[in-house]
């Protein structure tokens, strides 16, 4: 029997492991599936767009023929003139005529575009020219958005309940290390000893029936009717136990022997998981001090690796794309040269926009608790002091 029991609940532990995890796993899931489904309908409706070499793009390069041909051979007399004139040009100047859609609508490039879609970044360094690119786009965001703010609550519950244990099992650390550093060896010990008897005395008087509770009164002692009534008592108390015991085994045979109702009770846990969603991250309490420590070591790992494959970018500079991109910002002006590489990061991009999501959460309520104070100090200031009058 006891072979048999204990893969019936390491199976039994799999699968409460597994749903646990599930709503957690099908939201990223979700997440990876929207971001490739994007990148391929993107990919497809503007990499494959038709460039019309309009009569604006004839006027550019006469324009520009035009200049370089009246250029005198002394740059430096019409070195002004000529800057005026290129600055003029070049802002009439289009992207799609020097560039190739298929070039920036990669695959690649379009997982990247979707990426900075439902995270908000939105660098601007990418963006849809069709109409019917600019529509998808709009519908893609109204519903990849919420997705990711889903993401980013499931997953900001873990984050908040590791951060939050891992602050508590250090302060429980420092209070041992200082009650060890205030305790000396020989008092403490005394101390054990004594609480150890008095548990052991505990123990040892403690009454193991309802029976020797009443013959250890003093009160009930040479009274025969109430030790019949103790009695009686007794037996109902043994008897309600014999009829809660079968019952507990009846339900556990009938959950087991039929997998419906099994099945039943796992989805209403799952559904429970589903509710839960959020919980821990409103219960999150740490310092935002260290909330702060946390975001800068956090951004420092990644400016500190980014630098490999980016040429252009060095620790500084890798340090503010890092910080706009994951407080959503994303002004655009550094550019990457190779955005694939990055989306690797991806995973980075979502637990750093979290820990950035907890700290502005934290800041907030850290600013209402402030107005709350403030407030109540005027409130108490502007309060008219009582009068007492003499009777």
């Amino acid at each position: 029997m006891a072979s048999t029991s204990q893969p019936l609940r390491g199976k039994r532990a799999c699968k409460k492991i597994f749903w646990a995890v599930f709503p957690h796993a099908c939201f990223i899931l979700s997440l990876v599936i929207y971001a490739f489904l994007g990148a391929l309908l993107f990919s497809h409706i503007e990499g494959n767009r038709k460039v019309n070499l309009s009569e604006e793009y004839r006027k550019f390069l006469q324009s520009l023929w035009h200049i370089s041909r009246n250029l005198s051979d002394n740059m430096t007399e019409n070195e002004e003139i000529f800057k005026d004139k290129i600055h003029t040009l070049l802002n009439t100047a289009e992207r799609d005529w020097f560039v190739n859609p298929k070039d920036i609508w990669t695959f690649f490039g379009s997982l990247f575009f979707c990426c900075t879609v439902f995270t908000t970044v939105g660098y601007g360094n990418t963006y849809p020219v069709t109409r019917i690119g600019k529509y998808l786009c709009m519908l893609y965001a109204l519903f990849g958005i919420p997705l990711m703010f889903l993401v980013l609550t499931d997953m900001g519950d873990i984050l908040a309940t590791v951060l939050s244990k891992s602050y508590n099992e250090f302060k429980k650390l420092q209070s041992k290390i200082l009650a060890s550093k205030l305790c000396s060896g020989s008092t403490c010990n005394k101390g054990n000893e004594v609480k150890s008897r008095a548990q052991s005395k505990v123990v040892i008087n403690e009454p193991s029936t309802i029976m020797e509770l009443l013959k250890s009164q003093a009160g009930v002692k040479g009274k025969p009717i109430k030790y019949r009534n103790a009695e009686i008592f007794e037996m109902l108390i043994a008897r309600e136990k014999e009829h809660t015991k079968p019952a507990r085994n009846k339900s556990i045979e009938r959950w087991s022997s039929c997998p419906e109702l099994d099945r039943g009770k796992t989805m209403s846990r799952v559904i429970e998981n589903f509710d839960k969603i959020g919980k821990q991250l409103e219960k999150f309490d740490v310092p935002i001090v260290l909330m702060v420590l946390v975001i800068f070591v956090y951004i420092s790992c990644a400016a500190a690796i980014l630098p490999n494959w980016e040429t252009r970018l060095d620790f500084q500079e890798a340090f503010y794309f890092c910080f706009i991109t994951l407080t959503t910002i994303g002004f655009g002006d550094t550019q990457l040269e190779h955005p694939k590489f990055f989306l690797f990061f991806s995973l980075y991009i979502i637990i750093g926009m979290e820990i950035v999501f907890i700290a502005f959460k934290l800041g907030q309520d850290r600013l209402i608790g402030l107005y709350k104070k403030v407030i109540s100090f005027c409130g108490e200031k502007k309060r008219p002091s009582k009068k007492v009058y003499p009777k």
